[in-house]
């Protein structure tokens, strides 16, 4: 079994914001996979699929970003899976925008949200797809990941879920993290 997080924040007033990309990856990917999210589960939204003969689930917790962990370390607790059965997909301030980076474990890396998994797993030994969103210019950091994309950088994000989800499911088609992060990064 295997678990894909995306990571956000929930409400309507985060829908689209950059801090979300997480949760529009796994959107998607549940819509690629069929899935819906009926279950809310340890805080979090969970859909469940097979692909390749195996259980997936992608899961959007519903404790706010910096909170995340205490969402997912119960799920992995109660489904009995592997930090390296684990994949969390965020948002990156330090790559530029549209940029996929695929990493198999590591420091937070000033990531709240994945300090806090880090935390409530225990462990750093997970996957990561990192999608760049760019560092502001001219406001707080706050200001800009809980804002919207700009109409002209909705085509760079676009590109960046179609290869982030690309990854994803080559990992998930021969479970070779390494091969995708050299073909993907």
């Amino acid at each position: 079994m295997k678990m894909i997080v995306g990571l956000g924040n929930i409400g309507s007033q985060y829908a689209q914001t950059r801090h979300n990309v997480g949760f529009m990856i796994v959107d998607e990917l549940a819509q690629q996979f069929n899935a819906d999210f009926q279950t809310s589960k340890f805080e979090s939204q969970v859909a469940t699929t097979f692909q390749n003969g195996e259980k997936l689930l992608l899961v959007k917790p519903s404790t706010y970003m910096n909170d995340s962990g205490r969402a997912v370390g119960p799920l992995m607790d109660y489904y009995n899976i592997d930090p390296e059965d684990l994949l969390v997909i965020h948002d990156d301030l330090d790559l530029p925008l549209g940029k996929v980076r695929l990493k198999q474990r590591g420091s937070a890396g000033g990531h709240n949200g994945i300090k806090s998994i880090i935390s409530h797993v225990g462990d750093q030994q997970f996957k990561r797809v990192k999608v760049g969103i760019d560092h502001p210019q001219k406001m707080s950091v706050v200001d800009y990941v809980l804002g919207k994309f700009t109409p002209a950088q909705v085509p760079l994000l676009n590109d960046a879920k179609i290869t982030a989800i690309a990854a994803i499911t080559a990992w998930f088609a021969d479970d070779d993290f390494a091969a995708v992060m050299n073909q993907y990064n």
